[in-house]
């Protein structure tokens, strides 16, 4: 099985199987014509990514819902409007499976596949979700900047690097916006960026510009090497 394949059929975590399920089965008014993924959500993009885009985990009525990853909310619609204005998508926006998006140089994934109640994941399915991303890390060769979405994708990054015996990042990271760090061998570069939540986005904590920002600087390190 592929790893998106065992991604999808993983049951490591019951609260939050049952949780996508249960969401799946009452939906939102909006979307009650629709029919749920309601399962764990695979990563997006490409095979051999030079930039790995890493956020939190799939919204309830987001990634859930349409079975993509940032796909059908206003997270995705922040996320994929930056990296279509960078040049790592062919659109500025993902409403689902079939609209044709399709990324370049770039992949988007979680540090918890599942949708958990309250967007709080517990640190016992934290970790169970953990292998899925050290593999990640292990298996993109060409990997040449991480952009870690918010705190949680952040540590999970972490992480996910010892585990998977990456030399170091220097000086020690700590997360921020806009912060950067070059891991000790030069082949790998951590950016931290707030994550485009709601929570962040209405309340003016994050601002479209402010967004750009990180997403643009990973272009810029990738045209630095070519």
């Amino acid at each position: 099985m592929t790893l998106a394949e065992r991604i999808v059929a993983c049951r490591r975590c019951p609260r939050l199987i049952a949780h996508a399920r249960r969401i799946a089965r009452e939906k939102r008014r909006a979307y009650r014509d629709q029919t749920y993924w309601g399962r764990p959500v695979p990563p997006l993009g490409s095979r051999s990514p030079r930039l790995l885009v890493v956020g939190l985990a799939p919204g309830a009525h987001g990634a859930n819902r349409t079975g993509r990853v940032f796909t059908g909310d206003s997270s995705g619609e922040w996320l994929f409007r930056a990296l279509h204005a960078a040049g790592f998508a062919n659109r500025p926006e993902s409403i689902g499976p079939r609209d044709g998006l399709l990324l370049r140089e770039a992949a988007v994934t979680c540090a918890v596949r599942c949708a958990p109640p309250g967007n709080r994941p517990r640190p016992e399915e934290r970790e169970a979700c953990l292998p899925f991303l050290v593999e990640e890390l292990s298996v993109h060769r060409r990997l040449r900047v991480i952009l870690a979405l918010g705190r949680f994708a952040f540590d999970a990054v972490l992480r996910a690097a010892r585990s998977a015996d990456f030399p170091e990042w220097r000086p020690k990271p700590a997360f921020g916006h806009g912060t950067e760090w070059t891991r000790s061998d030069g082949r790998i570069v951590l950016l931290g960026s707030y994550h485009p939540s709601r929570q962040n986005t209405q309340t003016g904590r994050l601002s479209r510009a402010m967004f750009q920002g990180p997403v643009d600087r990973a272009r810029e390190i990738l045209d630095a090497d070519s």
